[in-house]
């Protein structure tokens, strides 16, 4: 039968071909992108600060101890906000949730700018964190809710790539930004961006419709016993490095609240009508899996994220725009990998693509722990890669693997638990990985000493060399080269302790290349009504 159709007064016209079964609808294409862009500024602030805090410690005059909470009271909000956000978006609607907190993201950031003291830029910062808290998971949710599974091998690399590079880029952004301008543009930059995500999302957005009869049943309980548990479990293991673990009253108190709050959390998450957070979720078995492998690659994530700015800095003695310019290496592989990884992901077995991922970040981690105190750019480029590289190879078979099954209903609420597994992840990376430098620069140095004493040959030796290189500056040659030998031997212990965390992170990863054999592969992705 001829596709034809017959016009008053004229020829036969060709019938319009009927839309593809998978086909996307620009509008929702557009509002997803804006999306996109709105997840990659609130991942994207975590770390943009990170190789700048000392710009900022000398405009606001604050401690060493007080700047630290710049990053500290960002991650302690939207950790709460996470988990969340899922039951806002079922209640509010994605596009009303995404566009509040677009909007509310965008004037808290223009008020870090305007801080004139640690305390305000505190409080600015636990605001920032809390309200962009909520348009990570949505993002995750809407891609797997509007896109048909054929759609996959475009969109998960896409939100994978966004999840991976801002942090990994963010060193680099706010580098150049205090550097060519000021810390005040470290803000100052989401407003302009901001301001067309939250116009965009609220005009293009129609995935689903809002359900305000949940607020009647809203747990305000499970709420507090949230906020208690995983604030708490945030201060603790970002202080506790610090402050010598439960030898320091404050993490002692957090910590019996964390377990008051965690228990509240739980038993009102299993008791309540309309719980906080659906945990049911994790009797997915891939899903379960999936978060677990996202948590640990939090711990890989966000802790070479913070490894390099430190040694860097520490070590090498680099600023903001080096460390930053040092660091963009990863960040370009990512984006080179992207691609790739998505079309691999049509033709391979995700637990092979999740073995190659993971291989390659491991074997860019024991790379590393070859490291000395002169590395520069030549000798990180090449882990750089390989970290970039097995970064986007893991994260969208996992976000596949862990979100690609479940039901449309259990989406929204399962996103928010997923990336909330990755930032605790990186939590509790950031406390190992602290607690061990610590540490281990204390055993190397004692052990160094040992070998530096007096009546090493070797030693003395070094000691008369510096001292009479000292005198002839018309310094007391003596003390001076004591004192230098000291500085050497710390950084040399402070090498080695590097070194001894990379070897860490090594087996971590390898210890994931086992896991994989744990994960069912999956037969075929839910399809979600796009209605």
């Amino acid at each position: 039968m001829s596709s034809t159709t017959l016009t008053a007064g004229g020829p036969p016209r060709a019938a319009a071909p009927p839309a593809a079964p998978d086909a996307v609808p620009l509008r929702r294409m557009l509002a997803f992108m804006a999306m996109v862009f709105g997840m990659f500024m609130a991942i994207l602030d975590i770390q943009i600060v990170s190789a700048s805090l000392a710009e900022i410690q000398a405009g606001l005059s604050a401690s060493t101890d007080e700047i630290a909470w710049v990053q500290t009271a960002y991650l302690i909000a939207e950790v709460i906000m996470i988990p969340l956000s899922g039951f806002l978006a079922r209640m509010l609607s994605t596009r009303v949730l995404f566009t509040l907190a677009a909007a509310g993201f965008t004037a808290s950031s223009a008020l870090c700018a305007t801080a004139t003291n640690i305390d305000q830029m505190i409080f600015y910062r636990a605001l920032q964190g809390f309200i962009g808290g909520g348009m990570i998971p949505s993002v995750f949710a809407a891609a797997f809710t509007i896109f048909p599974p054929s759609k996959r091998a475009v969109v998960s690399p896409m939100i994978g790539l966004v999840a991976t590079l801002a942090p990994t880029i963010g060193p680099t952004v706010g580098g150049y930004l205090s550097h060519a301008l000021s810390w005040h543009w470290l803000f100052l930059v989401n407003v302009p961006f901001g301001i067309v995500v939250a116009i965009a999302v609220w005009n293009l957005v129609d995935f689903d419709k809002p359900n305000l009869g949940l607020f009647k049943d809203f747990d305000w309980f499970g709420l507090l016993g949230m906020a208690a548990f995983l604030g708490s479990l945030e201060y603790v293991l970002e202080e506790g490095p610090l402050d010598d673990w439960f030898d320091d009253d404050v993490i002692v108190v957090m910590t019996v609240i964390l377990v008051i709050g965690a228990l509240l959390f739980l038993y009102r998450a299993f008791t309540a009508k309309q719980p906080i957070v659906d945990l049911t979720a994790f009797t997915n078995r891939n899903f379960a899996f999936g978060s677990l492998f996202s948590f640990i690659m939090g711990v890989g994530l966000y802790g070479l994220t913070y490894l390099y700015p430190v040694y860097l800095g520490r070590i090498r003695g680099y600023d903001s725009l080096m460390i930053g310019e040092t660091m963009f290496v990863s960040g370009l592989a990512m984006f080179a990998t992207a691609p790739i990884s998505g079309k691999l992901s049509t033709k391979l077995d995700p637990r092979v693509m999740m073995l190659m991922g993971f291989t390659s970040f491991a074997l860019g981690t024991w790379l590393m722990s070859g490291i000395t105190h002169d590395w520069d750019f030549r000798e990180l480029f090449v882990p750089q890669i390989l970290r970039g590289f097995g970064l986007m190879m893991a994260m969208v078979p996992i976000n596949n693997v862990a979100l690609g099954t479940l039901t449309p209903d259990k989406m929204k609420g399962a996103s928010g638990l997923y990336n909330l597994t990755r930032n605790l992840g990186g939590a509790v990376g950031l406390a190992i990985i602290n607690t061990m430098i610590n540490d281990r620069t204390a055993l190397h140095y004692d052990r160094l000493a040992e070998r530096v004493r007096w009546g090493s040959q070797i030693a003395e030796d070094r000691l008369s060399q510096m001292a009479a290189s000292l005198s002839a500056g018309g310094l007391d040659g003596s003390n001076a080269a004591i004192g230098q030998l000291t500085s050497l031997v710390r950084r040399e212990a402070s090498v080695m302790a590097f070194s001894d965390v990379f070897l860490f992170l090594t087996a971590l990863f390898a210890g994931l290349c086992v896991m994989t054999v744990f994960i069912a592969k999956p037969k075929s992705a839910v399809k979600a009504d796009a209605h």
